[in-house]
C-alpha cells in the first residue's frame, strides 16, 4: 500500500493538489513503517499516525541519517493538518510544487531505503 499511496502522490502532484501530495507523503511513511514493524516485531504496530514514534519503536530512528529524520519531522503534522479545515488553508499556503517535487523525492528515498530492510 505504500507504493500505491506514492502513486497516488505523484498524481496529485501532476494535478497541482498540493495538499494532498503532503497527506500521501505522509501516509507512504506510515505505511512502510508499520509493514517494517510487522516483519521485525512480534507485536501487531500501534494504530497511530505519529510518524518519530513508529520509528522509535521499530528501532529505525537509530539507523536513520538526520536528514531522514527531519523528513520525519516535517511529514508528521501533514496528516492531521491536512483532515481538519483549520489548518488546511495554512497548510496549503505552505505547500507549493518546488515544495511538494522535493517531499516526493525525500519520501521516495526514506520508502526505498525502509523497504530495502524488509
Amino acid at each position: 500500500m505504500a507504493d500505491y499511496d506514492f502513486d497516488t502522490a505523484q498524481a496529485m502532484l501532476e494535478t497541482k493538489r498540493y495538499l494532498y501530495v503532503g497527506f500521501m507523503c505522509h501516509q507512504v511513511i506510515e505505511k512502510i513503517l508499520k509493514a517494517y514493524w510487522s516483519t521485525k516485531l512480534e507485536e501487531p504496530p500501534l494504530k497511530i499516525h505519529t510518524l518519530s514514534r513508529l520509528a522509535e519503536r521499530t528501532g529505525l530512528d537509530e539507523l536513520m541519517s538526520e536528514d531522514q529524520m527531519d523528513l520525519i519531522d516535517i511529514l508528521e503534522p501533514l496528516n492531521i493538518e491536512a483532515r481538519y479545515p483549520s489548518y488546511k488553508e495554512r497548510l496549503m499556503r505552505s505547500l507549493n510544487e518546488e515544495r511538494c517535487k522535493e517531499l516526493l523525492e525525500k519520501t521516495d528515498e526514506l520508502r526505498l531505503w525502509i523497504k530495502s530492510m524488509l
